[in-house]
């Protein structure tokens, strides 16, 4: 009987990956872009395409790019107007960004391009704005619940721009809860901190009091009521003193109580659920109120999912790379990862949100919204088996099968369902 040659490969979620690669054509869209020479074997597309594979595949361990890329918040308007000037495809109506590109230097360079950004809650400005009482909030629509917003004029840095200060309802309510929370701990720690400056004595009353006034700058949360400075007498020898005796020395030492600082306790339930969101595109009839908290919204699923590639359990493979430019190509890798991954998510949920469908979440419960993450982990130990050439694959179970059904026959192919 002659021996039969079997063949096992790891499929997994890969074949997910690559489905979803095919199904957006960005082979030959990388292969039309960079261009291919006749004597290649391995077209750029495939090597990209291995490479978000390999991304996407949880292969060993966490992806670092060398720190010195990161220079600093002001490379972000010169890196995009770059952007801009090489973007060829529709012209970019708005750069959203975090408060790292909101500064004066940066605001200059971006020049008439369109941005969006939130403002530090450092500047002078904001900090007054944050802090005061408003009665013209506007309630943005059905599409953004649990939110308002009043419109501001701003001309920091010179630059024309619109000031939205936001309130968020929940986020006012965990802000609440944290506030009180960190009262209780400053006002514990203070407590402790001041049991030893009141056993500390002091030469003079005008020493005392200026320790009492270093003290309470340090107070954020809380301040000092009642200071009190008591003067105490030392005398030669042990055993009480004679009454005509005259003391050795003076001693001065402090009392108070520590008690709440309503003022910041108020300014703090004022800046509670509050930030501030800054455009230079002054028309509303352009970019509304309610259209600018859904751009900077919309900039979360972004930073979640760099977040969730940069993650340790997110087991991409361990590079380092020391060559800016390399770097820069490692991160545009890193992009078409998310691109892809983001993609995929949404496929998903659409298709069963047009089918009306569930499938299991990590608890075992019914959701129409599942993670991509979760997907992938489903998939694990599925394999390629091939046997004297025949292929098939193994622990393809039905929960996996239907996940497939939802995601296309760009993915189901690689797992021999079409």
């Amino acid at each position: 009987m002659e021996p039969v040659e079997i063949a096992v490969e790891n499929l997994d979620h890969l074949g997910i990956v690559a489905g979803l690669i095919d199904e957006m054509g960005l082979v030959d869209c990388i292969n039309n872009s960079v261009g291919r020479h006749p004597k290649e074997i391995v077209s750029p597309g495939q090597v990209v395409k291995a490479m978000i594979l390999n991304g996407l595949g949880f292969v060993s361990a966490p992806l670092y790019l060398f720190e010195q890329f990161f220079v600093g918040k002001a490379t972000f308007a010169s890196t995009l107007r770059s952007f801009r000037s090489s973007w060829n495809f529709e012209q970019v109506e708005l750069f959203v960004c975090d408060s790292a590109l909101y500064s004066q230097q940066n605001l200059e360079l971006l020049g008439d391009s369109p941005w969006l950004s939130r403002v530090p809650a450092s500047l002078s400005e904001a900090k007054q704005l944050l802090s005061t009482d408003q009665a013209n909030w506007l309630k943005p629509d059905e599409s953004v619940p649990g939110y308002r917003i009043a419109v501001f004029s701003s001309e920091y840095a010179q630059v024309p721009q619109r000031w939205l200060l936001v309130e968020s309802e929940a986020r006012r309510s965990s802000d609440l809860d944290k506030l009180q929370q960190q009262l209780l701990k400053q006002q514990k720690e203070a407590q402790a901190s001041w049991q030893k400056l009141s056993k500390q004595s002091f030469a003079c009353e005008p020493d005392a009091i200026a320790a009492a006034e270093r003290f309470a700058s340090t107070l954020k949360l809380c301040s000092l009521a009642q200071i009190k400075v008591v003067e105490k007498a030392q005398y030669a020898g042990s055993g009480r003193p004679r009454k005509q005796a005259k003391p050795k020395q003076l001693s001065y030492f402090l009392q108070a109580q520590i008690v709440p600082n309503q003022a910041a306790i108020e300014a703090g339930q004022h800046r509670a659920g509050r930030f501030i969101l800054a455009t230079n595109v002054i028309a509303e009839s352009q970019l509304s109120p309610q259209a600018c908290l859904n751009q900077y919204k919309a900039q979360q699923s972004v930073e979640r999912g760099f977040r969730f590639l940069k993650d340790p359990l997110f087991f991409t493979s361990r590079v380092f790379i020391k060559s800016h430019h390399r770097v820069a190509a490692m991160a545009m890798v890193m992009g078409l990862c998310l691109l892809v991954y983001s993609l995929g998510q949404r496929k998903l949920r659409q298709a069963l949100a047009r089918a009306g469908d569930t499938i299991a979440d990590q608890r075992g419960k019914p959701t129409d919204c599942p993670t991509l993450r979760w997907v992938f982990q489903c998939f694990q130990a599925v394999h390629l088996l091939q046997i004297a050439g025949a292929k098939q694959i193994a622990n393809l179970t039905e929960q996996r099968s239907r996940i497939l059904n939802f995601l296309g026959a760009p993915c189901q192919k690689y797992y021999l369902l079409c």
